[in-house]
């Protein structure tokens, strides 16, 4: 199947760090907007009571409104499309703030059908509200459909940014032992492996053939640095552009992972200046140190520099890190 969209029709964020919030934790929401978080999920998922849930949408529509977030990406997480609450998440949250929101994250993704829905809703609560910006979706890939629907779900809808691996949910719909959601643990020990490869290897693939990011799940244990440490190092040589995060002391580390290196980031100006260099002398093959560079090479080059630039650009903003 060939993807309904090019892949430079995607907007190019920086999520290296994506922090979780209660959307019911005001407090908890004041200093997500001023953190070192790349980017900023406000939940209303698994971190909110039943009885909460209605009510914390407010404070996501009082947060896009009225903090300042700074350069960070904005989202928010909605609720199960096998739950009651989660078209009312959208309608409330999206009508009354639409325009202060980057992206929506969906939960339990299991097939494009439901990516195709919230897309659908999406049109027509903009169409209503004459809402100018287009929010884009995230998708949480935590269940055994999800994991053999990724190739249909990566090509589901235009405005598709990002896969994301859910490692709890995922283990609870395929039955494996796990003590802690992304933790290593005596399983872990017992596999001749990584116990999660297949699922985090083909997220990657999916998201890469169709020109979109994807982010590896939480480590919730945020007092095992070794541990976090671990999980972003296996993340990034996946090729995974971040991960999630529960608290804010694993935001520096996400952050420093997986910034692009600063041999990584001049092998991508020198492929982007000879590729402009061979298009201007008109030659059709172009070489470096050996290799063959194609669109693609500079594709990943451009992004790697975008990437490059904006973590410089938060560095020198002077924003206040909580």
């Amino acid at each position: 199947m060939i993807p309904r969209y090019a892949s430079n029709d995607i907007p190019i964020r920086l999520e290296r760090s994506m922090l979780f919030v209660p959307a019911s934790r005001w407090s908890m929401v004041e200093k997500a907007s001023a953190s070192a978080a790349d980017a900023v999920c406000l939940d209303l998922e698994d971190s909110v009571a039943p009885d909460e849930k209605a009510a914390s949408r407010a404070n996501i529509i009082r947060a896009f409104s009225e903090l300042d977030f700074g350069r960070r990406v904005r989202m928010f997480r909605i609720n199960g499309l096998d739950t009651p609450f989660a078209y009312r998440d959208l309608i409330e949250v999206v009508e009354a703030a639409g325009n202060h929101i980057d992206l929506v994250m969906v939960p339990k993704v299991s097939s494009p059908e439901e990516v195709n829905f919230v897309d659908l809703l999406l049109t027509q609560i903009e169409m209503n509200c004459g809402l100018t910006r287009r929010i884009g979706i995230e998708a949480q890939i935590e269940t055994a459909a999800g994991f053999l629907n990724l190739r249909e779900i990566a090509q589901s809808s235009a405005r598709l940014e990002a896969l994301i691996f859910g490692p709890g949910d995922y283990a609870a719909s395929m039955q494996m032992p796990s003590s802690g959601i992304g933790e290593f643990d005596a399983h872990d020990d017992a596999y001749p492996g990584h116990r999660w490869h297949a699922a985090m290897h083909a997220i990657v693939a999916a998201a890469r053939a169709n020109g979109l990011r994807c982010l590896d799940g939480p480590y919730s244990g945020f007092k095992d640095a070794a541990g976090f440490d671990r999980s972003c190092r296996i993340a990034l040589a996946l090729g995974f552009d971040g991960k999630q995060c529960i608290h804010p002391s694993q935001l520096e580390a996400a952050n420093s992972h997986f910034t692009p290196a600063s041999e990584e980031v001049a092998r991508a100006e020198r492929i982007v200046q000879a590729y402009e260099k061979a298009i201007a002398e008109k030659r059709g093959a172009i070489s470096l140190d050996g290799k063959m560079i194609d669109a693609a090479n500079l594709r990943m080059a451009r992004v790697v520099l975008e990437k490059h630039r904006l973590s410089l650009t938060k560095l020198t903003e002077g924003e206040t890190h909580v």
